[in-house]
């Protein structure tokens, strides 16, 4: 690890795992930046990096991955560029070259490139949205019980 606290830059090399709060992003390299608010951006890169987190309120996960992977507290959004892949917890499953997940608002973009390099899937996205369940009868929630949707 490597700080610069004048330019508010920290650089991890390794196998990095940064949690913050229900935010877990795991990569080969993190460079988090923050800015004059206290806010932060981190530039996750790995084969892949990977992303998890909680849904607020719900006992459901967001998971992804990618070979770049981009938060900002700020904004509370997180970008997905070249493979990647967003995953839910009740089986939703997104795939292309660029996904963009706004958390506050919990919604999603995707877009693929017919060019981009290592393009699969002839420039398209790949999506499959399960249809929603009728609410369960309230049961306990184990706390242990954890993310279905881990990035495998």
């Amino acid at each position: 690890m490597t700080a610069d606290e004048g330019k508010k830059l920290a650089t991890f090399e390794g196998k990095v795992v940064l949690s913050q709060g229900s935010l877990v992003i795991r990569a080969e390299r993190i460079v988090i930046r923050q800015d004059s608010e206290g806010f932060q951006h981190g530039i996750a890169t790995g084969n892949p990096a990977t992303f998890l987190h909680k849904r607020e309120g719900l006992d459901e996960y967001i998971c992804g991955e990618a070979l770049r992977v981009e938060y900002d507290s700020k904004l509370d959004r997180v970008e997905f560029f070249d493979k990647a892949r967003l995953r839910r917890d009740s089986g939703d499953d997104v795939r292309g070259d660029y996904i963009s997940y706004d958390a506050a608002n919990e919604r999603f973009a995707v877009k693929s490139r017919k060019d981009a390099a290592g393009a699969s899937r002839e420039g398209r996205v790949s999506a499959t949205i399960m249809p929603k369940k009728p609410p369960a009868p309230e049961a306990p929630v184990s706390a242990s019980a954890g993310p279905r949707c881990a990035p495998r």
